[in-house]
C-alpha cells in the first residue's frame, strides 16, 4: 500500500471570511481610527497614540436572557457609532482586523449624527 495522500480541491484551500455572531448582550465593535494630526497641524507619532475609545457596531447579540426565559433587546444596533471605556471589552482578531467584543453595559453612549 502506498503513502496516504489527500486530494484537496481549490474550494477547500480558500480561506472563508469568518462570521461572528455575539451571544446574549454582547456587541462586536470595530475601532474607528483616530486623527494622526492635531488641529494645529502637528503630527502625532504612533508611540504617543492611545487606542481609540470609539467604534462602529459590527454585530449584536439577541439580548440578555432574563430569569423568566424572555430576552431583553439591546439599545444599540449594527452601524451605530459608540463610545466605550478605556479598559472595556476584550480585543480579538477576526480576518486580520482587530475588533472589540464587549457587553452592552460597557458601552458609554451612542454618537448621534
Amino acid at each position: 500500500m502506498g503513502p496516504l495522500t489527500t486530494n484537496r480541491s481549490s474550494e477547500h484551500r480558500k480561506i472563508q471570511t469568518m462570521k461572528v455572531r455575539p451571544l446574549n448582550d454582547r456587541v462586536l465593535i470595530q475601532r474607528v481610527a483616530e486623527e494622526t494630526k492635531t488641529s494645529g497641524g502637528l503630527f502625532i507619532p504612533d508611540a504617543a497614540k492611545e487606542k481609540p475609545q470609539r467604534g462602529i457596531v459590527v454585530a449584536v447579540g439577541n439580548g440578555k436572557l432574563k430569569d423568566d426565559g424572555t430576552r431583553t433587546g439591546l439599545d444599540v444596533k449594527k452601524g451605530d457609532q459608540v463610545l466605550f471605556g478605556k479598559y472595556a471589552g476584550t480585543e480579538i482578531k477576526i480576518d486580520g482586523e482587530e475588533m472589540m467584543m464587549m457587553t452592552e453595559s460597557d458601552i458609554l453612549g451612542v454618537i448621534e449624527k
